[in-house]
């Protein structure tokens, strides 16, 4: 037998097998039932595409956050043992350090809804109601000096917040 067909045959063999392997699968997991993707199908736009009803003030944001954000962020965002959610305005110029915080970094208001939405509190992500996200956001938002103490929060009024750094960011257009 050539080396050719030696090598032919090697490849036919190890194709078979390849072939009989790939046919078998390990048996974990399921395929996800649509209500189970439906609930981590979250996603809030820029725009506010996806908000759901619901509303919220600073100050019952502020009573969410003592009760379910302190531990982490400290008093009024200020960090400790986790992010700092507040300050760093003007830090992202200039030869100073950068402090990323909501006020100083984050460039949309939706971003911040999404994320608490969907991660927070980090022990229990997901068990906070819309309106607790809603007043959690305006508190920050308010700590922030972005809006103020009298302001609500809801699916109309955040996509329209005026982030400090919206303008810090370089679109970029995909496949171009």
């Amino acid at each position: 037998m050539s080396t050719r067909s030696r090598f032919v045959a090697l490849a036919l063999a190890l194709g078979a097998v390849g072939n009989a392997a790939l046919a078998q699968t390990p048996n974990l997991g399921r395929v996800a039932a649509p209500e189970e993707l439906a609930a981590w199908d979250i996603s809030i736009g820029p725009d506010g595409a996806g908000l759901p009803p619901g509303k919220g003030t600073p100050q019952h944001g502020e009573a969410v956050y003592v009760a379910k954000c302190f531990a982490c962020h400290g008093e009024k965002g200020a960090g400790k043992p986790n992010d700092s959610l507040v300050g760093g305005r003007g830090t992202l110029v200039g030869d100073q350090v950068p402090v990323k915080t909501v006020g100083s970094y984050w460039p949309y208001a939706t971003t911040l809804f999404d994320y608490v939405r969907r991660a927070m509190p980090l022990n229990q992500s997901k068990s906070l109601s819309d309106d607790e996200v809603y007043a959690v956001v305006a508190y920050i938002l308010r700590l922030n000096g972005i809006i103020e103490e009298n302001d609500t929060i809801n699916a109309e009024t955040l996509p329209k917040v005026p982030m400090p750094n919206a303008d810090g960011f370089i679109p970029f257009a995909r496949g171009k």
